[in-house]
């Protein structure tokens, strides 16, 4: 999968920009503030229908104006796929593949396949669970639609069982018939997010491991543990019900899936807690590139990588080792966002001629 043509209407900082892409690497540089990430956000937005950075739609639209539109041109092997994704306050989100609208935003995801190397993804170490969860899922959904769909239909039912459980507290009521309406669902959908959550973890597992000693030039053993409420093989009925008195306490779904974990580790030590910086960025850069293995591996098709201010993870000789990646047809299309141009540049060229410098300062 390659991007070849991007065009901006009042996104972010841009009013309007137009960029053609190479096929390969694709450097954008120039100050702080001028944009770079934007436009790496922008080709995340296309692929999933939001941004990477600010999930709430509306303040991604440029300053005092109404609206934003984004247009990608990739091409995926021979077939090419024009899309489009647009907002207007008032009207809400739209997205347009071929010129065809989706009924459901939802159907859109896996169709862009797409990695990204941010340093915000140190929140995947340093924050809650949740964060965790939704990037397992990412990857997941990005290839299986069935876990998509299920995962959004058990996380309404959860919304709908917290609110039964709010008005229970509220009207000093109970109504058990109620809701087992609600847990037969939860049961149901979460059987086969806690299986497909499984299956992942094994597969992924053994990549991540490969990644980590690539990357950090290390033996030292790492390790992902999937924790669950259902690890130690008791039913979902059974640990609905037992937890049903601190759920009537607390007017909140305690139990299921959507309290799921990865659980990060080197030399069985947290990483969250006992990881160096460096470990930690290693951790995580490894993490992102297993992923990117985990889709191509799995779905037959090469993701975008997107590498946001990646100096500020890597030294220059492991920015160089994936770029040589790149050129030998390990990876596909690359984007780089750097502030420094020589730097990005002398790192690219001691692999390829085959690279694009773009200037955002001469583009705007």
């Amino acid at each position: 999968m390659i991007i070849k043509k991007l065009s901006l209407i009042n996104y972010k900082n841009f009013e309007q920009l137009t960029l053609e892409f190479d096929s390969k690497i694709n450097c954008f540089v120039g100050k702080n503030g001028i944009g770079k990430t934007n436009v790496l956000d922008a080709i995340y937005h296309l692929a999933f229908g939001k941004s990477y950075f600010n999930p709430v739609t509306s303040q991604n639209i440029k300053h005092e104006e109404e609206f934003f539109m984004l247009e990608g041109e990739f091409l995926n092997g021979e077939k090419e796929e024009r899309i489009i994704t647009s907002f207007k306050k008032g009207q809400g989100k739209l997205i347009k593949r071929n010129g065809k609208e989706y009924e459901k935003i939802s159907d859109h995801i896996g169709t862009i396949p797409l990695v990204i190397i941010s340093p915000t993804d140190r929140d995947l170490i340093l924050e809650g669970s949740e964060t965790r969860r939704k990037f397992m899922d990412g990857v997941i959904a990005q290839g299986d639609k069935l876990y998509l769909n299920t995962l959004l239909k058990y996380n309404k039912i959860v919304s709908q069982r917290n609110a039964l459980l709010k008005y229970f507290a509220a009207n000093r009521t109970f109504d058990e018939t109620s809701l087992e309406v609600y847990d037969d669902q939860i049961i149901e959908f979460g059987e086969i997010i806690f299986e497909k959550r499984q299956q992942f973890i094994h597969k992924f597992k053994p990549i991540l491991e490969k990644r980590y000693q690539e990357i950090s030039n290390s033996r030292e053993d790492i390790s992902l543990t999937y924790k669950s409420q259902f690890n130690k093989g008791e039913s979902f009925r059974d640990v609905l019900k037992s937890g049903l008195k601190i759920d009537l306490q607390r007017q909140f779904s305690n139990f299921g899936t959507h309290k799921d974990d990865l659980i990060f580790k080197i030399k069985s030590h947290s990483v969250k807690k006992f990881g160096s910086q460096g470990q930690q960025k290693s951790y995580l850069i490894a993490l992102k590139f297993a992923q990117y293995d985990f889709l191509k591996s799995h779905y037959g098709v090469k993701p975008i990588l997107l590498l946001d201010d990646i100096f500020d993870k890597l030294d220059e000789d492991r920015v160089s080792k994936i770029v040589k990646m790149v050129t030998d047809a390990e990876l596909g299309q690359m984007c780089i966002s750097d502030t420094h141009p020589e730097r990005t540049e002398e790192v690219v060229k001691k692999n390829t001629n085959h690279y694009k410098m773009i200037n955002l300062e001469y583009e705007i």
